[in-house]
């Protein structure tokens, strides 16, 4: 009977292997000739059987189908498989006599043998790899936790060898680091392509890869300098199954510089979550279609300069898909600025007027108060004779002097009468109370809000273009700002105003408490009050 003598281990590193390929072969080939077996054909697979498709052993089964030879010599079942597949292929060769004898260095399994032995084994040796793998993944998962990369280190770092099983950690290697930190330098300039880093790397500085047991020690492949530029290891993270991990290995560069070489390599950089704040986001509509405007960020390496710099553009969704709209392209948050800037200056005032307004304003607001007071007692006095109005109807009803419907219909009269003046009693007391108020917001705002936008943060910009008016829409980039009531007064008056203001400070130096001619200047822009239902000022 003719055997084929199978040998297998799992990996080329001889120190992680048990037992060797040629330590195998010597004992096996021991066996065979005590045991006086026909060795037809000796077959050497290094490679795992935890998974199946190992392509030697396939061909080993496939020459015993054709029988080539009956039986099998192996070290151990387990190098036969380690995964149920490969070990119900030979249970079933086995049951159907065509594998007449499996020898190992322990035993000999035959057809006839019971089939549960084997079939313990084999799933022994497969339980086996189950409990390795989630051995190796809780160690993994342990040294991720701890910020340590389990992962062979990169061009310019070293794998640690002394510490105890699953604490080594990751180090700098002192002969490359600064090396590749140089290549990092290079291309953030922006002056250098990677083919051309690469030839400097290996000509000029003779950088060369780490030195392994079978390889190493060679010039760096153009595969390679791309592989240092992407990597986010160099940035103190870590990828391990796509996903990113903050490590403890000290960092070559910052996530910036990072960042940097990938616009400039034309990649999108690390992903990561990021909230963007645009000012006028949610407050403009596409002046066409309606759709809501929105804003995106850019961002550019300036060739002259090789400064990073990031751009906003607003556009339109195009959400509303049942209208068309013909608005392409962007307006940049510049453009945009300098339109909102442009109607700003519209009602701009000098903060000496509003000072000046300001006093002017308390002295008049005694008056306001009289007139309020006098309108206040005529529409309580109102409301009175109108209450006494309906105590006589009812009267009346009583004594039967009007009927049912007569009653209803001036009662309802009445009572109309007392809400209108009810409702105007309330509206008046909200206005005056909030007049001089909404005034002082008005001039303050007309005052500060340039400023204040012109150098102000993004919260500031929103609040006070929100202020500014409100149905802002935006059509062939340009944007449409329906203005508050209350700025259109200054709008409209104000350049007269300012003139005779500037004439009366330079002519007289005015005392604004002491000289009407300045109050009859100032009354037509203060007689001209807001409307206090619409959005206040700041």
């Amino acid at each position: 009977m003719n055997y084929f003598l199978y040998a297998r281990k799992s990996t080329d590193v001889e120190d992680k292997q048990i037992l060797s390929i040629e330590a195998q072969l010597a004992e096996l080939r021991e066996l065979a000739k005590r045991e006086n077996l026909n060795i037809a054909e000796e077959f050497v697979e290094k490679r795992s059987a935890k998974i199946p498709g190992r392509p030697i052993f396939n061909e080993m089964l496939t020459r015993i189908q054709k029988s080539e030879a009956q039986g099998i010599v192996c070290w151990k079942i387990d190098r036969l498989s380690r995964n149920p597949i490969d070990s119900g292929k030979i249970q079933w060769l086995l049951q159907q006599n065509t594998v007449k004898s499996v020898i190992t260095m322990n035993r000999e399994y035959k057809p006839d043998d019971n089939a549960l032995l084997l079939s313990v084994e084999s799933g022994s040796a497969n339980q086996f790899i189950i409990d390795l793998k989630k051995g190796v993944k809780r160690g993994i998962e342990s040294k991720i936790q701890k910020g340590l990369a389990p992962i062979s280190a990169p061009l310019g770092y070293l794998n640690t060898k002394t510490e105890i099983r699953g604490e080594n950690y990751i180090i700098k290697d002192p002969e490359r680091f600064n090396l590749i930190r140089k290549i990092w330098d290079l291309m953030l300039t922006g002056k250098y392509t990677p083919p051309k880093i690469l030839e400097i790397a290996n000509n000029e500085w003779g950088l060369r890869t780490r030195k392994m047991r079978r390889k190493g020690s060679k010039p760096l492949g153009r595969s390679t300098i791309y592989a240092i530029l992407t990597n986010p290891f160099y940035t103190g993270e870590f990828k391990y199954k796509e996903v990113i991990y903050s490590g403890k290995h000290e960092p070559m560069i910052t996530q910036a510089e990072f960042d940097k070489v990938q616009i400039i390599l034309g990649r999108k950089g690390k992903p990561r979550p990021k909230t963007h704040s645009f000012p006028f986001t949610g407050m403009i509509r596409c002046g066409e279609c309606g759709s809501a405007i929105t804003a995106i960020e850019k961002t550019k390496i300036i060739k002259k300069t090789g400064e990073l710099k990031t751009f906003t553009y607003y556009y339109c969704t195009k959400r509303k898909l049942k209208t068309q709209c013909s608005q392409e392209g962007y307006i940049t948050s510049e453009e945009l600025d300098k339109q909102i800037d442009e109607e700003l200056a519209k009602y701009t005032i000098l903060p000496q007027f509003k000072d000046w307004a300001l006093e002017i304003l308390q002295e008049n607001n005694d008056v306001e108060i009289e007139n309020r007071t006098k309108i206040f007692e005529s529409q309580q006095k109102a409301e009175v004779d109108i209450q006494k109005q309906m105590d006589n109807l009812t009267k009346m009803r009583y004594r039967e002097l009007i009927n049912d419907a007569e009653y209803s219909k001036e009662k309802q009269e009445l009572q109309t009468q007392i809400a209108k003046i009810r409702k105007a009693k309330i509206e008046m007391e909200q206005r005056m109370d909030n007049w001089v108020e909404l005034t002082e917001k008005t001039f303050e705002f007309a005052c500060h809000a340039r400023s204040g936008f012109a150098n102000g943060d993004t919260n500031t910009k929103r609040e006070i273009f929100m202020a500014l008016g409100e149905n802002y829409t935006l059509k062939y980039k340009k944007v449409l700002i329906p203005v508050n009531e209350c700025l259109k007064v200054i709008e409209k008056r104000y350049p007269v105003i300012e003139k005779e203001y500037n004439r009366l400070e330079l002519e007289n130096k005015l005392n604004p408490k002491r000289q009407n001619t300045s109050f009859e200047v100032l009354r037509p822009l203060l007689r001209d009050r807001p409307d206090l239902n619409r959005q206040p000022l700041p």
